[in-house]
This record gives C-alpha cells, sequence and structure tokens, in this order.
C-alpha cells in the first residue's frame, strides 16, 4: 500500500510541475544555477540583481508579486541602465557604459516583447476615441488608456507621451 501512495504521489507531483507554466521568478533561478556552472559572471551578476529587486518589492508590497507587477520591476531595471549608460557616457567612462548597455541586454531577455511603433499608435488613437480627447489637457486620460491597452507589451513611457502630445497638439 505504501508503495503505491509513493508512486502515486511522484506522479501527481511531476503531473503538476509538467502542467504547471514556469514564472518570471523560476526561470531567473534556474537560469541563475547555469550561470554558476557556465562561470559566467555577468549574467550572474544580472540575474542576482533582478532576483533581489523583485524580492525587494515583495517586501515592500508585503506580497507576492504576480507576473506583470515583475515585469514592472525589471522595466524599471532597464530605465535604470539606460540612464546610468548615458550619465557614464557624457562623464567620459565609455567602458562602464558599455557594461551598463550589456546588462540591458541580458535584462530584456526576461521582458516581453516591446511594442512596435505602429501598435503604440494604434493604441493612442483608440484611447483618444475612448477618452474623446481634444486637447493636450486631456493627455493624462489619454495615457493611462493607451499604457492599459499596452499593458501585456513593453513599452518607454517618454516615446508614448511624446506620440500622444503629437497626436493632441
Amino acid at each position: 500500500m505504501r508503495a503505491w501512495h509513493c508512486e502515486w504521489r511522484a506522479s501527481v507531483q511531476l503531473g503538476l510541475l509538467k502542467d504547471k507554466a514556469v514564472n518570471l521568478q523560476e526561470k531567473i533561478q534556474s537560469h541563475m544555477t547555469e550561470a554558476m556552472r557556465g562561470k559566467d559572471q555577468l549574467r550572474l551578476s544580472v540575474l542576482r540583481m533582478m532576483k533581489t529587486a523583485i524580492k525587494n518589492k515583495e517586501v515592500e508590497k508585503m506580497k507576492v508579486l504576480d507576473e506583470g507587477d515583475a515585469i514592472a520591476v525589471l522595466n524599471t531595471l532597464v530605465k535604470q541602465r539606460k540612464d546610468s549608460a548615458e550619465q557614464f557616457r557624457t562623464g567620459g567612462r565609455e567602458e562602464m557604459a558599455q557594461k551598463e548597455e550589456a546588462e540591458i541586454k541580458i535584462i530584456e531577455e526576461y521582458l516581453p516583447a516591446a511594442a512596435s511603433e505602429e501598435e503604440i499608435r494604434r493604441a493612442i488613437g483608440e484611447a483618444v476615441q475612448e477618452t474623446g480627447a481634444t486637447s493636450i489637457k486631456d493627455m493624462g486620460k489619454v495615457m493611462k488608456a493607451t499604457m492599459s491597452r499596452l499593458a501585456g507589451k513593453t513599452a518607454d513611457g517618454s516615446r508614448v507621451s511624446q506620440l500622444v502630445k503629437e497626436k493632441l497638439s
């Protein structure tokens, strides 16, 4: 009886693991292990930073982050790296800027596909129709509606803002 129970339990666990979609945090953890084995120091460092940032946000919110929140954290990390690279370039530290850009490439592997210019413009058009916006005063409403339409994709907020201003001007 006991052997049968162990077999059943193992098959149930394997079945659950097979059906369960691997979430972002599990993916980061498994890739950390691979980076350790491959002695890829840059990738390992970036993966640790990503994991820590997500964990810090969980502690801050006092709950486990869902996929959307974890992606928002990673988008923040990309934005920080872009700002840092720009600052390093203005300071004449090209090697540090290149390191930041290498980190951006690694982080972007874990982000959903970026929204294309056409998708952003289409979302803005739909948002303007939905909100009935006519002037730049309605920009906040349009931005909110546009960003909600682009929720599953990565979109640079400053670029979206620029396109909304063009549309409403």
